[in-house]
């Protein structure tokens, strides 16, 4: 039993009545990443354009840790990269110019829905900061829940369940949220429970969803016709970017990246993004979860990481874009 496996069963033992193993993978306290890197294209590896974006390299991430993978959402302040696991693992580190890995760090959420206990309890999908005071949102499915950390995702961490998500399916929920920069929040759920195809439920909230969650109007977006909502993150101009990706047999992955303009939105209104960029074959493809904005100078990098559902046909895939629009 590794370290950190033992020390959540302490804490949990003494807080929790509870019988039984462990159910969620934790990271060792003994961080170890590999990075290596990948192109646009194997078949071609000179081509660097995909729609309104301009390759500028990516890596596979590895480790020996079990644990490792997963991951669901990013954010990026300047060299250094958070990548949260749908099981609630933290991944940080620091990435230079030519992509290699230093000052790598394990953790895990300190708080989330239910006991901690299960994968579920911590199936993290989405996340988003006020970089003004560091204060980070995370949404989970299962729960369709939404909880605030102190900065660097530690405690005091408090969350709600709105009521507006409580009919959002328990594995199609807020796949997609962001802090706009004028302080409202915009979530988007992954499926609709009652129209597999048809557009997603997207909340507007007027703040802070865990301080006012009732405090919100409803709206629908409408993905590429056989794809789902993975992540959403907002444009230096005020425009919203989303990701949406697709699966077929046998690990065909696809994805799409489209433009909508939250300012323009009215409730109940039904959105299309504008396509900007299409993944398909033969591009380096794998299942893309996550989405994060930076600025080197005037120019717009767009971040895009895979979640390798911790199986060996898959990849964690970190990619770094510019974004020509």
């Amino acid at each position: 039993m590794r370290t950190a496996r033992l020390i959540l069963l302490v804490m949990l033992c003494l807080t929790q009545q509870w019988s039984g193993r462990a159910e969620r993978d934790i990271l060792g306290l003994a961080p170890n990443i590999a990075a290596t890197r990948v192109p646009l294209d194997e078949s071609d590896p000179r081509r660097t354009r995909v729609g309104a974006l301009t390759y500028l390299g990516g890596v596979a991430l590895s480790s020996r840790d079990p644990a490792f993978g997963g991951f669901s959402s990013l954010s990026v302040a300047g060299d250094r990269f958070t990548l949260l696991s749908d099981g609630g693992n933290i991944v940080l580190f620091r990435m230079d110019a030519a992509f290699r890995i230093g000052e790598a760090a394990f953790g895990d959420l300190p708080a989330g829905p239910g006991v901690g206990w299960e994968k579920k309890d911590r199936d993290s999908e989405s996340m988003t900061l006020d970089p003004a005071t560091g204060q980070v949102w995370v949404g989970f499915e299962r729960y369709n829940a939404i909880w605030r950390y102190a900065p660097g995702l530690r405690l005091p961490a408090m969350g709600v369940a709105p009521a507006a998500m409580r009919d959002w399916q328990a594995n199609g929920g807020p796949e997609a949220m962001m802090r706009l920069h004028d302080g409202r929040f915009l979530v988007i759920a992954e499926s609709d429970p009652r129209d597999r195809d048809g557009p997603r439920p997207a909340l507007m909230f007027a703040g802070d969803p865990v301080a006012h969650p009732d405090r919100l109007w409803r709206f629908h977006y409408r993905p590429p016709a056989g794809y789902d909502v993975s992540d959403a993150t907002e444009l230096p101009d005020g425009r919203v970017l989303i990701l949406n990706r697709t699966f077929a047999l046998p690990f065909r992955w696809g994805a799409v990246l489209t433009v909508i303009d939250p300012r323009a939105v009215k409730p109940d209104q039904v959105v299309a993004g504008t396509e900007i960029a299409r993944f398909a074959p033969p591009l380096t493809l794998d299942n893309y979860e996550g989405l994060a904005i930076t600025r080197e100078g005037d120019t717009t990098i767009l971040w895009i990481v895979s979640d390798d559902n911790q199986l060996f046909l898959q990849r964690s895939l970190l990619l770094k874009f510019r974004l020509n629009l």
